[in-house]
């Protein structure tokens, strides 16, 4: 390589721009293909369900932190009544799904950016996504399928804040 051709870094083969020309070669082309498309849309993703989830991550703490008896309310009993009203269950289910995507597509981008082999890249998604989704199913359960008053072998299990059967 002579002083008056320049590489582009971790690339060999992209053309080599000449110094001192009044053109340099284009090493990248903007075309509509589905990759460019989808990290547009990943990129735009970030943007957007960050000020969601500034929202509804505020106003759990704000109902849960300061309205009422603040931090000493919480206790399984304050979680079984919110999770009683279909409003807190969407609020909750929101916050999870875009919490859990939106830190997923920012480790996709960190695992894109420095794991140089195609191999290593490859399996870190995997488990990236294989955890991503086994922790979204899961929470979805829990927040439908929670019994605060759960009945066991006909025996209600001992609880305060459950009415006598």
């Amino acid at each position: 390589m002579s002083a008056t051709e320049i590489q582009s870094p971790r690339s060999a083969k992209a053309p080599a721009a000449k110094v001192g020309s009044n053109r340099i070669a284009p090493q990248y082309r903007r075309n509509g293909s589905s990759k460019g498309n989808f990290e547009m849309l990943a990129w735009l993703f970030m943007r957007l369900s960050g000020v969601v989830l500034v929202v509804l991550i505020f106003g759990h703490l704000f109902v849960n932190l300061l309205v009422g008896e603040g931090i000493h309310a919480i206790d399984f009993g304050f979680v079984a009544g919110k999770w009683a009203d279909p409003f807190w269950q969407i609020w909750d289910l929101a916050m999870l799904w875009l919490a859990m995507l939106h830190g997923t597509n920012g480790v996709r981008t960190i695992i894109n950016d420095y794991a140089e082999k195609d191999a290593t890249r490859l399996w870190l998604k995997i488990v990236l996504y294989a955890a991503t989704t086994v922790i979204i199913i899961l929470g979805t359960l829990v927040i439908f399928t929670f019994d605060p008053c759960p009945v066991v072998n006909g025996v209600q299990l001992p609880g305060g804040f459950c009415p006598a059967p």
